[in-house]
């Protein structure tokens, strides 16, 4: 919609806050506050006369002066956003006046398009709206501290609850659930926030005692129950039976997998008697060193073969990269099949050693590939029709131009003319690269 500027005076004579708010679409029809000269200049209209803000050069006169109202947006956007951030009470009075004094320079020294007067006496109004919702501001710092003393209120009441809750299981029987818990209470206190040093020492004292008493009575417990290490033994006795089960399987892979979840059953079953978990360790220990003993015996094996592999998949990559530079690519690719059909019956290699092999076999297929996908691109009827397109419509545009040039010349307008002649010149420049590119096709 259009704002003529006995409109926004008007708006200006309503209340300062929605002024302000408004200021950001005090821009209106750029026709009313600025135009493009003959010769690209842009001017803005003023209340004190026309001046000229600028220029842009190689754009249309409506670009041109889009240029600069976006100049005048701008300006009158952040003058909206200081109002609006005053209103909330978000912004510190001295850093509000601080940033009308910049906004006066901004708008003093704007080169865009827009109601300038307007936009100024926005700023002016914004000191006032600073005093009018300075107590605003006030009122947003005591909420916020209000805010931070609930926080520490809330803070208090949680320490408290884990203190209470770990004082009521400092007696309790449930000896696994309860450690767990205690852990849970332990991650909780950490993530909650800091109380002043006193209060914090205090309730950390009552929780950590709660704690120890705990871990104190469950630790003599266990002590104390023989049966509990008579348990270990034999889950322990069960692992190394199966140990020694597993211990002449030649399944290495599967078997592995099994002497590593004994592993995990070994350390689950917790710690029995010195005496007998270092025995049963012995001997489990004996039967996994024969099992993997044979199993790295076997690899050393295979690793001759693959030794083997290897030198044959070094001398055929060198077959492969001889086909570069590529200078027959049906023959290229014919030869490449055939070696890949030898690479591929080769037998294991170590994949290690095999990745930079493989690295420079895809150098090869690479160029192989871009030069098929070039040769397809140079021949391929739509792109060449494309090309064909380009160059006609440059030929049309140029014809247009010289005519549009012969035209204001006729007409007298000699400077229209030698813009005709520029723009018809610089697409010359763009046929002649255009017909090198279709060249390109047709003689492929």
């Amino acid at each position: 919609m259009d704002i003529k500027p006995n409109e926004v005076a008007g708006n200006i004579g309503q209340a300062t806050e929605k002024n302000l708010s408004a200021a950001s679409a005090l821009i209106g029809d750029p026709a009313t506050f600025g135009y493009v000269a003959p010769d690209g200049t842009v001017y803005v209209r003023t209340s004190t006369g026309e001046r000229a803000v600028g220029s842009y050069p190689g754009k249309s006169a409506e670009e041109a002066l889009a240029y600069f109202v976006r100049k005048f947006e701008a300006v009158a956007s952040e003058v909206a956003l200081l109002a609006a951030r005053i209103k909330s009470g978000a912004m510190v009075p001295s850093d509000a006046q601080e940033a009308v004094s910049k906004l006066k320079q901004q708008v003093a020294n704007l080169n865009g398009v827009g109601d300038l007067d307007t936009l100024a006496k926005s700023v002016e109004q914004i000191p006032a709206l600073i005093e009018d919702h300075r107590a605003a501001y006030q009122e947003r710092k005591e909420i916020e501290s209000a805010v931070r003393e609930a926080k520490k209120a809330a803070a208090l009441v949680a320490k408290e609850k884990l203190v209470a809750e770990a004082e009521n299981l400092a007696l309790s029987e449930s000896w696994k659930v309860t450690s767990e818990r205690l852990k849970v209470l332990m991650d909780e206190w950490k993530a909650a926030p800091r109380l002043d040093k006193a209060t914090d020492g205090e309730l950390w004292k009552r929780f950590s005692s709660s704690r120890n008493k705990f871990d104190k009575r469950r630790r003599t417990h266990f002590a104390s129950l023989e049966s509990v290490n008579s348990e270990v033994a034999i889950k322990k006795e069960a692992i190394v039976k199966e140990a020694q089960a597993l211990a002449n399987s030649k399944e290495w892979l599967p078997t592995a997998q099994r002497f590593k979840a004994l592993m995990d059953s070994w350390k689950a079953a917790g710690r029995g008697k010195q005496a007998s978990d270092a025995k049963l360790w012995a001997r489990f220990k004996a039967a996994q060193d024969q099992f993997f003993a044979a199993k790295n015996a076997d690899l050393e094996k295979r690793g001759v073969t693959m030794a083997a592999n290897l030198i044959k998949r070094e001398e055929l990559i060198v077959k492969f990269e001889a086909l570069l530079p590529i200078s027959d690519l049906q023959s290229a690719k014919k030869e490449f099949r055939a070696l890949m059909e030898q690479w591929s019956k080769i037998g294991m290699t170590e994949r290690s050693k095999r990745a930079a092999l493989d690295e420079r076999l895809a150098k090869v297929e690479d160029q192989i590939r871009e030069l098929t996908d070039e040769q397809n691109r140079r021949t391929d009827p739509t792109a060449i029709a494309r090309a064909n397109d380009v160059v006609r419509g440059l030929e049309e545009a140029i014809a247009n131009y010289e005519a549009q040039a012969v035209k204001a010349e006729a007409a007298g307008n000699s400077a229209k003319a030698m813009v005709a002649r520029e723009a018809a010149e610089a697409r010359r420049g763009w046929l002649a690269e255009a017909k090198k590119g279709l060249s390109d096709f047709k003689t492929n």
